[in-house]
């Protein structure tokens, strides 16, 4: 029998998308150490779902501009690991001014540099890998391009951080778990379990599955999703702070020092956007203020009229399915 092709396996992924309960959030709050006006400028999450109608919305992730009092630039670039091709093309060109390029990667000492196409054993890394082709997007390091001179790896090794993770009992598996047992408790909704009605989950599935461009329509439920995940419903809400984001903030913030002291002016930090709130109050602290926001397109979720219906892919792959048999 033949590999599931990438609709079929996005069949899966969709049905527990549509049929899981709902995770509600408040909006999440920068921390206080941010004055006023810090706060009013950087954004409380550095990803949001933005609606335009019925037919077209889109999926955004933030880059926020600080400056210091000596005119030295700092931006804050919040990235999704899966987006559009010109998405991360459009990154790329942005870069291309900067002294200096701080990228976030957890890799083997001596691991070099990412290969685009490169998979690799670990959960994360293959679930994203499965994500971007059921979903029609590009994974970050296939299409980011790490060999220019400028960028400069401001990360953990991978020894470092599973070490970290392991002291503190902070495994990729664990947070995972916590993240669904406090979807499921219902510690982070801001509404209650009543208000959610299954049969509307089930109409909507239905609703989605029927309708033409459904790839498009599975990403619109991921993306409203992610707006309202907060850190606490991803097991990043420890009161010391989390090795995944705390801790190799501080390995970035210190990258940053190096490259500040070396005479660098125009510098980028790229970091996935749950890092950012906390980089934000760190280099608040380094004396660095926000001065501008730019939001970037990630996911284009415009509903294109014009593509088949999830049903017609469905009932096309059965019958060709029927061929291996």
């Amino acid at each position: 029998m033949r590999t599931p092709s990438p609709f079929l396996r996005l069949m899966l992924v969709a049905l527990p998308v549509f049929l899981a309960p709902a995770v509600w959030a408040e909006p999440e709050q920068l921390p206080q150490r941010l004055d006023a006006a810090s706060r009013a400028t950087v954004p409380a999450k550095f990803m949001r779902y933005v609606d335009d109608d019925h037919t077209g919305s889109r999926f955004e992730t933030a880059i926020v501009t600080f400056k210091n009092k000596d005119g030295v630039q700092v931006r804050l670039v919040g990235a999704i690991h899966i987006g559009e091709k010109n998405y991360y093309k459009s990154l790329n060109k942005s870069f291309e001014s900067d002294d200096a390029v701080l990228y976030e990667l957890v890799t083997p000492k001596g691991g070099g540099l990412p290969v685009p196409g490169q998979k690799s054993d670990n959960i994360i890394n293959q679930f994203q890998h499965l994500l971007k082709d059921v979903l029609n997007l590009d994974f970050q390091l296939d299409d980011i391009d790490y060999t220019k001179p400028n960028f400069v790896h401001a990360d953990m090794d991978a020894e470092t951080f599973a070490k970290m993770q392991e002291e503190r009992g902070e495994t990729i598996e664990m947070q995972l778990l916590k993240g669904i047992m406090k979807a499921f408790s219902g510690d982070d909704k801001s509404k209650a379990d009543e208000d959610i009605d299954p049969q509307k989950l089930i109409d909507s599935a239905i609703e989605a599955f029927t309708r033409p461009d459904m790839e498009r329509q599975i990403k619109l439920a991921v993306a409203k999703q992610l707006d309202k995940v907060e850190n606490s419903t991803l097991g990043l809400d420890n009161p010391n702070g989390s090795v995944i984001v705390t801790e190799r903030n501080k390995v970035a913030l210190k990258v940053l020092e190096n490259t500040l002291a070396a005479g660098k002016r125009k510098i980028s930090i790229f970091y996935g956007a749950a890092h950012m709130p906390d980089m934000s109050t760190r280099l608040a602290e380094m004396g660095f203020t926000p001065v501008s926001v730019e939001w970037r397109t990630a996911w284009d979720l415009t509903i294109r009229q014009d593509q088949p219906s999830g049903a017609e892919k469905l009932l096309k792959e059965m019958f060709h399915a029927l061929d291996d048999f």
